[in-house]
């Protein structure tokens, strides 16, 4: 299969550069996916052998652009194969890519999120970083897994940004004054205290000195729904949910927030639009007197 990619790749050298890499990058993952599933030979591949490598894609979270990209390439790649009697048929042909239903997405309103940053006890060190931890997680929008491996020089508070190095590249992203005041607050009477003796760069850490955990975190956001008394359930990704819906809502610009989240296709961006779309017609139905 590997040596048909390459045959297929030399019949589109004339394209651009970059077609060219698209079409070898989505074709390479799919032999993979068939080659992980026991399927040695594109002789044994059917519509359905495509149809189920485009909704593990969606599976997968890759956005309704993806997908359709990946059926364009695997098109090409198939008529290439049987214009050149490689294969006697296209399992392509008259194939549909899956629909991508996204939900809009579960977020806190502002009134949860002011309870949930201000269930930490502060006058603890344990609190303070809690605190310093959930405002730096809505202040960005950043996952939990970037935020558990932030260390202490990505964090420039006087200039009021943070370094995120998770994802294929590197983020620089605006925090805030409120998640700035909080992070010195930890860094100057919290941070040390729980790191002893220990030589760590970690930003965050845990009661034994060492970076905190995801499992740590989740724990530490379900005490803390608790706390504030908040009935819907909370994940990290939903305050990253929130960070975007409450951007959006107040009428930041689409491209910025799909910078900030680093998305790398728009249209993962635009399933918050849905909601903002929502909550404008909800308070249409409520304040409008003739609706």
């Amino acid at each position: 299969m590997r040596v048909q990619i390459e045959g297929f790749v030399k019949s589109i050298s004339e394209k651009s550069k970059n077609t060219v890499l698209s079409y070898r990058h989505d074709i390479e993952k799919y032999v993979d996916f068939l080659e992980s599933n026991g399927i040695k030979s594109l002789f044994d591949t059917t519509k359905s052998t495509v149809l189920a490598y485009l909704l593990s894609l969606q599976n997968d979270g890759k956005s309704a652009s993806t997908v359709n990209r990946t059926l364009a390439s695997l098109r090409a790649f198939y008529s290439y194969l049987t214009d050149g009697g490689a294969l006697m048929s296209d399992p392509t042909l008259n194939l549909d890519a899956p629909t991508v239903s996204r939900k809009t997405p579960q977020i806190l309103s502002t009134r949860e999120i002011d309870k949930l940053l201000s269930s930490p006890d502060t006058k603890t060190a344990k609190g303070r970083r809690d605190h310093a931890m959930l405002e730096v997680l809505y202040a960005t929008g950043i996952k939990v897994s970037e935020l558990i491996a932030l260390d202490v020089r990505d964090v420039n508070t006087a200039a009021g940004f943070l370094r995120c190095r998770g994802g294929a590249k590197e983020r620089i992203l605006p925090i805030g004054q409120l998640a700035s005041n909080a992070v010195n607050r930890y860094m100057q009477s919290a941070r040390e205290h729980l790191r002893g003796e220990r030589d760590t760069e970690a930003l965050f850490l845990n009661l034994n000195g060492e970076r905190m955990s995801r499992q740590g975190f989740w724990k530490l956001i379900r005490t803390y729904k608790e706390r504030a008394g908040i009935e819907t359930d909370i994940t990290p990704h939903i305050l990253r949910n929130s960070f975007a819906a409450h951007l959006l809502e107040n009428g930041a610009d689409l491209a910025a927030i799909q910078e900030m989240l680093g998305h790398s296709d728009i249209s993962t961006t635009r399933i918050y639009s849905g909601f903002v779309k929502s909550n404008i017609k909800d308070i249409y139905y409520k304040t409008h007197p003739r609706a």
